[in-house]
């Protein structure tokens, strides 16, 4: 290994992750707990760029060197002058060259031992993809069914804080994952930044310990469960809340509340379901936003949308639902919901 230089594996060496690359790039996906510190701001890096294909090499090089040393007296000047002699961090562009190679040559000529990592970014994300790959096969996924409204993640939530693991796809997403399960103010993440996440908890469960996991569709909101592990998933054993009408819509008062704020909004969600029910439903469902009735609203879609959409479903989709412990409750309130929990655990 050239000094200066650390693999992907050597990642918990390091006080500091630094990425050098522009804000957008960033924004995109990062290594986890990575601080941005760009070389290039993105209207630098885009100029650079055009001028490399357009004019020629070297007059590229010789923005970018001055706009580099630049933003590199800037971030030694505003974020490292408390660091210690023995601060060690770790740099990374997009693939370990010369962004990350000027940003190590400093901080080591300051004296600190900086290191750029091999092969930069896309060396981490190309391992990400394939521990996506393969590390579902090794883990022991347990899949918790049950109809919209069953309140399975917050079952999920429920399992976790009486010790068990648990992998909470829709908080990775930001996602509730039905037609209305967009969070306010909240946007998704990019598909990669996801997998990213996916990737960490994947590689923090214990093999020989169960791992929970709500029951998915390959595409929660925008984005796609990996494919190596909805499989796994989906040949997976099932446990089944089986809870009463009356629960799960009180519930789902409860967990969607904030759609009664915003009438335009709702109304827009549920025009997406446009091909899968009569324009006279449609119509219905769109008054019941207008009123901010939403009892009357949920009760409709639960009849004649969710419901049907599960039965067909989740028979079709997850190998041993038929097979699946059934947790029948009248109760989805947070003390019923723990209890839930405990019996699935003993299930």
């Amino acid at each position: 290994m050239i000094k200066g230089s650390a693999t992907v594996a050597q990642l918990p060496e390091f006080d500091e992750i630094i990425d050098v690359r522009s804000p957008a790039e960033f924004a995109d996906d990062h290594l986890p707990g990575a601080i941005n510190m760009p070389v290039l701001d993105d209207e630098q890096r885009a100029r650079v760029g055009t001028i490399y294909k357009q004019v020629s090499p070297f007059e590229a090089r010789r923005l970018g060197g001055a706009l580099v040393a630049e933003n590199l007296a800037r971030h030694l000047f505003a974020h490292f002058q408390d660091k210690p002699r023995s601060w060690r961090p770790l740099v990374y562009c997009w693939r370990g060259g010369q962004r990350s190679g000027a940003f190590v040559t400093w901080l080591r000529m300051v004296g600190w031992d900086a290191c750029q990592l091999v092969g930069g970014y896309k060396q981490f994300r190309r391992q990400v993809v394939d521990e996506l790959e393969s590390r579902p096969a090794a883990l022991d996924f347990r899949i918790v069914c049950g109809p919209t409204g069953s309140a399975k993640t917050r079952v999920l939530e429920a399992l976790a804080g009486l010790g068990a693991q648990i992998l909470d796809l829709e908080a990775l997403v930001a996602h509730k994952g039905s037609v209305l399960g967009g969070l306010p103010g909240v946007a998704q993440p990019s598909q990669k930044a996801f997998e990213t996440q996916l990737h960490a908890r994947l590689k923090g469960f214990d093999p020989a310990r169960p791992v929970f996991v709500e029951a998915e569709s390959r595409k929660i909101g925008r984005l796609h469960v990996p494919g190596a592990l909805i499989e796994r998933m989906r040949a997976s054993p099932c446990v089944t809340i089986d809870a009463s009408r009356d629960a799960r819509i009180a519930f789902l008062l409860r967990d969607y509340a904030y759609l009664g704020d915003d009438a335009e909004a709702l109304k827009f969600k549920l025009s997406c379901l446009q091909r899968l029910v009569s324009s006279a439903t449609l119509a219905r469902w769109c008054e019941y936003a207008d009123r901010h009735d939403l009892p009357g609203l949920f009760a409709e879609l639960i009849d004649q949308h969710y419901d049907p959409l599960y039965r067909r479903s989740q028979n079709s989709n997850y190998l041993r639902y038929a097979d699946a412990k059934r947790i029948e409750t009248d109760d989805l309130s947070d003390a019923g919901i723990v209890e839930v929990a405990k019996r699935i655990l003993e299930a």
